[in-house]
């Protein structure tokens, strides 16, 4: 895997909306924040823009991530939300671009289709906080400040390790591989196809959701452990956001807890980042070590 070149302040990112509408204040905001940290901020002409429920046509939002990948003035490629419609570009940006032009991408949600893109290219990404979460960040309104301050640092070439408290639904391991995953959804909707990331071997699974049923995510589970469970070497659960239990489960942890048992894998629960909250950054496609023990959690 290819990381992206280091930036420096005063270098540019293009700040881009490859699949929702974005709130014209909320992304102007960010990007007047940005500026005031030291960054060169570039707005992509369609970023602001709308087509239905798009920020513009599927030919527009890849002319934006064309030109951002291909331009040498940016140096970093931040998606002002998510939304639905990232998957609208997959087959219309050629991963050769990108392992020519490496950068980083940063976003989460349904910009983990992206995120499958740079790993079938070769390229680490960044699985973190968008445009409006930045503005939040910054704010401290229900999101940890130092998400903004990590991803810089993260930008800027410098490695982010996290400890965790210990949860009691933990399974407790070491498991060191490739840093894989985001939207569970997302992810689990490309296995099988071109960008499928469960092909990686070795691989620590990230995985955090958003009001989906706890039987669509057990389901999910199961779909792993069928098709790629050899492959899965630890997994790092997130926010499961508007997820509430059923007749089968108290929680959907408890669900995932049960479900990934059988995996015999390292499994830590509550990493601060997904939905309704924190976005901690994970550079995905990176080599990663993770520990669950009885004192806690490292990811490094």
């Amino acid at each position: 895997m290819l990381r992206p070149p280091d930036l420096r302040p005063g270098d540019t990112i293009a700040i881009i909306s490859p699949a929702g509408i974005a709130r014209r204040p909320a992304t102007e905001e960010a990007a007047d924040l940005l500026r005031r940290r030291g960054w060169n901020i570039k707005i992509m002409p369609h970023a602001l823009g709308r087509h239905g429920s798009f920020s513009g046509t599927a030919e527009q939002r890849a002319s934006d991530l064309r030109e951002a990948i291909t331009d040498p003035e940016i140096k970093a490629i931040l998606c002002s939300r998510g939304g639905y419609g990232a998957v609208h570009l997959l087959d219309m940006i050629s991963p050769k671009l990108i392992t020519n032009n490496p950068k980083w991408l940063i976003g989460f949600s349904d910009i983990s289709a992206l995120h499958c893109l740079w790993l079938k290219a070769g390229v680490e990404s960044i699985h973190g906080p968008m445009a409006k979460h930045i503005l939040a960040s910054a704010a401290t309104e229900s999101v940890n400040p130092l998400d903004l301050r990590h991803l810089e640092q993260i930008l800027m070439g410098k490695r982010v390790e996290y400890q965790l408290d210990p949860h009691p639904l933990n399974h407790f391991g070491l498991a060191s591989g490739t840093l894989i995953g985001g939207n569970f959804s997302v992810i689990s909707a490309l296995a099988d196809t071109l960008f499928d990331p469960y092909r990686t071997p070795d691989a620590i699974l990230f995985i955090e959701d958003i009001n989906e049923p706890v039987y669509k995510i057990e389901r999910l589970i199961y779909r792993l452990r069928l098709r790629a469970g050899d492959n899965i070497k630890g997994m790092i659960v997130g926010n499961f956001t508007g997820v509430g239990p059923d007749v089968n489960h108290a929680s959907i942890y408890d669900m995932i807890h049960s479900a990934t048992a059988p995996m015999h894998i390292p499994v830590a629960f509550a990493f601060p980042a997904g939905h309704g909250g924190s976005a901690s950054p994970l550079i995905l496609g990176s080599k990663t070590t993770l520990r669950v023990d009885d004192q806690g959690v490292v990811i490094s």
